[in-house]
């Protein structure tokens, strides 16, 4: 399902950050979005370690993929990281995004940041907003 779906693909068109973190999409379906990258130099804060906002990011793209997959355009509406171990250049960070719950207006989400060893690097939970739109318009 990952390299044949039209949303995944219309998405990944036009997301050149993504791109830039370097994102692998591992696995894709509705509601869920599994990925995985490696931290390179340009991604290290001052003390030589991931920055966080790396971490957030390749959350929120996972978390991005997985609120759209249904078809139905959904922005975050809220979202909170709890950062719990760090990583380095050259470590592989795995990102699983699950819904939990869909609803006509919202959904919800949670998102482990795990890396090698599988040890937890960061926990994401988010809210989207479903709106009226299409991801793909006709």
């Amino acid at each position: 399902m990952v390299h044949n779906s039209p949303i995944l693909k219309a998405m990944l068109d036009q997301d050149h950050y993504s791109r830039w973190l370097g994102l692998i999409i591992d696995d894709y379906g509705p509601g869920m979005c599994q990925l995985h990258f490696t931290i390179r130099q340009e991604m290290l804060n001052g003390f030589g370690i991931v920055h966080g906002g790396i971490v957030f990011s390749a959350a929120d793209s996972a978390f991005a993929f997985a609120c759209n997959s249904h078809g139905r355009l959904s922005v975050a509406l809220d979202v909170q990281i709890s950062f719990i171990r760090s990583a380095k250049e050259g470590d592989i960070l795995f990102v699983d995004c699950k819904e939990i719950h869909l609803g006509n207006k919202t959904a919800f989400y949670d998102i482990a940041i795990t890396n090698e060893q599988k040890g937890i690097v960061a926990t994401f939970k988010s809210t989207s907003y479903r709106t009226s739109r299409n991801v793909i318009e006709e």
